[in-house]
């Protein structure tokens, strides 16, 4: 366990998962999921915890994705952080209490399916500069996976999913704005106070109907997920392994297409 990096605490209802690199931008590494994740899972059976908060260190990230130096040239560490990124944000999207992710600045890759994995959102009020999301992953010769691909087209429909999967632009709080994505909003020096007060406000509702809610909206999802993510692997798989001919693809593609739900 990594706990002088992953943080947690529980504080009057409120479990708070904190990554605490902010030497690295936050940048997530295979221990570091292990961690969250670990987290999320004692969270989620502790009932003395209601809702859960994941927040990180510094202002400057949120987080900058995963640990690129950690899975250069290495397949192995490849396909163990793509695991371990699948599954932190499909125990996020399936566990019954709700998940709160706390964005001072800015979120890249990883740290982008983190933010959307989130039942809610709490963003700190900056500008672009400051504060943007962004999916780098085709630019930067990385297959997107762990939800790269399915998560943008749940929280923004499929023309933002594009233009965020295809442009490698900033999108801004403005743009989120747009799409109603936020939930709140609130001055960077008081994201802190105000989001633990939300939380402990949620945390005072009824829990057999908010957790019954989540469970109910995450079932009649979760299908769809399990599939998407299935999908997201194998092509991940094809994307990686051995180059073929264009023939070879429009094989592959079909063959996905068919199987697909």
């Amino acid at each position: 366990m990594i706990e002088d990096i992953i943080l947690f605490e529980i504080k009057n209802r409120v479990a708070i998962i904190t990554i605490n690199r902010p030497d690295k931008a936050n940048a997530a590494n295979i221990g570091m999921l292990q961690d969250i994740h670990a987290h999320l899972i004692e969270a989620d059976e502790n009932e003395k915890v209601k809702v859960i908060i994941i927040k990180t260190v510094g202002d400057r990230f949120f987080s900058a994705g995963y640990d690129l130096k950690e899975v250069a040239g290495n397949p192995d560490n490849v396909k163990l952080i793509t695991q371990w990124g699948r599954k932190v944000n499909q125990k996020i999207l399936e566990m019954k209490k709700i998940v709160i992710a706390q964005v001072d600045g800015a979120a890249i890759g990883f740290g982008v399916l983190l933010i959307m994995a989130a039942d809610l959102t709490c963003f700190a009020d900056r500008p672009v500069e400051e504060l943007y999301l962004r999916l780098p992953e085709l630019f930067i010769n990385a297959y997107p996976q762990t939800g790269a691909t399915l998560m943008p087209l749940m929280s923004f429909g499929i023309k933002m999913a594009k233009n965020m999967l295809f442009t490698n632009e900033k999108v801004s709080l403005e743009d989120l704005k747009n799409v109603n994505f936020p939930t709140k909003i609130f001055p960077l020096d008081e994201l802190d106070k105000n989001t633990l007060s939300y939380a402990r406000e949620l945390g005072k509702l009824q829990m057999e109907f908010l957790f019954t809610e989540k469970t109910m909206l995450r079932l009649m999802n979760k299908y769809y997920i399990n599939s998407c993510l299935d999908i997201e692997d194998k092509c991940g798989a094809y994307a990686y392994g051995p180059k073929g001919s264009m023939k070879d693809m429009q094989d592959f593609l079909d063959g996905i297409e068919k199987d697909f739900p």
